[in-house]
């Protein structure tokens, strides 16, 4: 009898794991999740005056409405992008979407400003979870950098047809009723949900988490965001505002203290040695003050000061909109082709000259000149967001792909929130409005101006522009994990030496 060959045990395969995995699946999922997370937060702009008129409340009611979302957002994302490294992107963008279609559909049923308010906190908290996981899902489907940068210009697509159709969309539900803007995420959550179940497993890396960290945190983000707003309202000598500026000033030095000395940290400073990560945040910052201040300050003028309906001021944000979701498929390449760097320098520049021209053109300007003169600040969309995401996850390790994702979307939301936070106070005096008004958009193009010029810090990354010499990769690798060579790179040059 013929002896039988030996064969390796393996165990039964789930359905799960004999099913194929399809990178677009991934793709898909994080685009739709991208999308509703930007949808929400631009299209209640055009809805706030038909909000104050159903349910009350002045400036700081509608400034909390729109901040309610992005403050939790912005304060939760730090702990988000290490908690999808944790947990696995896979299961924390499940969860997420479903936490935000509950919000969401409590938002359309809210009875009460503050009952409305509670739901977008809540809203915030689920996006801040969706955000990093779904740039973490990317980085996993697409391993090669070139392949990866397509994909995060494809994925922030999603948020430039978010953007482009929100104030479009927004006006034209409002019709209806403004309830609508909230249940309409409804529907697209359950399809990322059924999509999510197509994608791989992601990897876990267990690991404690930083209470105190999250804690201060919160109460930094909270307190400035806090004082910002009723400052608009009591003036900046109020006891209450000076108090919530020290809170946060506390809160900031202890958060900062707690990140150096804690044995696990959500935002290990060392990580800030990568000059493309500190560059970065600076331009995640400065890119959201223009993009997310420019709609609250102009829907608030279009519809308080020219009479305009919510869909009439959606139309005008149209072409802002359209030009940025038209060029975000192309950013990639365009980087490609020209590096990262001078889309994103460009990009900068670009938002600020549109932001002084805007901010200089006289209270009577046709609305058409006004709605052409924003298409400046929509091409910086395509021109900042997808090239410096690109470069912010070629430039950390696999391992750390969260918790700088983390990093980089809180710097973008704390820029949108401070700037809702800030220009809300400036034209809370309905007699100084327009005076409120340029001010705030020349601080958004000032912002500009000066991230674009720390932009020429930014090194270059794998995937980034034409090739380059070996010597400038070895730069390269080195900035990968933090601006030093390692010890293996120093003992590896001594032996070419040697």
């Amino acid at each position: 009898m013929k002896p039988r060959p030996l064969t390796t045990a393996h165990p039964p395969q789930t359905t799960a794991e004999r099913r194929p995995v399809v990178p677009v699946f991934t793709l898909v999922t994080a685009l739709l999740g991208f999308f509703v997370i930007t949808f929400d937060a631009v299209v209640v702009n055009v809805a706030l005056p038909s909000i104050r008129a159903d349910l009350g409340g002045g400036m700081a009611g509608l400034q909390w409405v729109v901040d309610g979302y992005t403050l939790l957002f912005a304060a939760l994302l730090l702990s988000a992008g290490a908690l999808t490294d944790r947990l696995g992107a896979r299961r924390a963008f499940g969860a997420g979407v479903f936490v935000f279609v509950l919000a969401s559909a409590a938002c359309g049923l809210a009875p009460s400003l503050g009952g409305l308010v509670a739901a977008r906190f809540v809203q915030g908290a689920a996006a801040a979870v969706m955000m990093p996981s779904s740039m973490a899902l990317l980085g996993q489907a697409y391993p090669d950098p070139v392949k990866r940068a397509r994909a995060v210009a494809l994925w922030a697509m999603g948020g430039a047809i978010a953007s482009s159709s929100a104030p479009v969309v927004g006006g034209l539900l409002t019709l209806l009723n403004w309830r609508t803007i909230f249940i309409v995420n409804v529907p697209v959550g359950a399809v990322a949900l059924l999509l999510l179940s197509r994608t791989q497993r992601s990897p876990r890396r267990p690991a404690p988490f930083d209470w105190i960290g999250q804690l201060t945190a919160v109460l930094a983000m909270g307190g400035l965001t806090f004082g910002a707003i009723e400052a608009g309202a009591m003036g900046f000598a109020a006891p209450r505002v000076v108090i919530a500026f020290l809170v946060a000033a506390m809160a900031l030095a202890a958060f900062l203290l707690a990140q150096a000395r804690g044995r696990h940290p959500m935002v290990p400073l060392d990580l800030f040695r990568s000059r493309n990560v500190a560059v970065a945040t600076a331009v995640g910052f400065a890119f959201m003050v223009g993009y997310f201040g420019l709609p609250f300050v102009m829907s608030l003028y279009l519809q308080q000061l020219r009479g305009q309906s919510a869909l009439a001021t959606g139309v005008a944000f149209l072409p802002m909109m359209l030009v940025g979701a038209g060029l975000t498929p192309f950013s990639a390449r365009i980087a490609e082709r020209f590096g990262a760097r001078t889309l994103i320098m460009g990009g900068l520049l670009l938002m600020a000259a549109g932001l002084v021209i805007l901010a200089l053109m006289p209270s009577s300007a046709p609305i058409v000149a006004l709605s052409g003169l924003m298409v400046l600040v929509g091409l910086a969309g395509p021109l900042i967001s997808p090239p410096i995401t690109a470069v912010l996850l070629n430039s950390v390790p696999d391992h750390r792909a969260g918790t700088a994702s983390g990093v980089y979307n809180t710097s973008r939301q704390v820029g949108g929130a401070l700037a809702v936070a800030v220009f809300g106070a400036l034209l809370a005096n309905q007699a100084t409005f327009m005076q409120g008004m340029r001010l705030s958009l020349l601080i958004a193009a000032g912002v500009a101006l000066a991230t674009a010029v720390a932009s020429l810090r930014l090194r270059p990354t794998q995937g980034d522009g034409p090739p380059i010499p070996v010597r400038d990769q070895r730069v390269r690798r080195t900035d990968h994990a933090t601006a030093e060579p390692t010890r293996g790179h120093r003992r590896l040059a001594g032996r070419r030496a040697g």
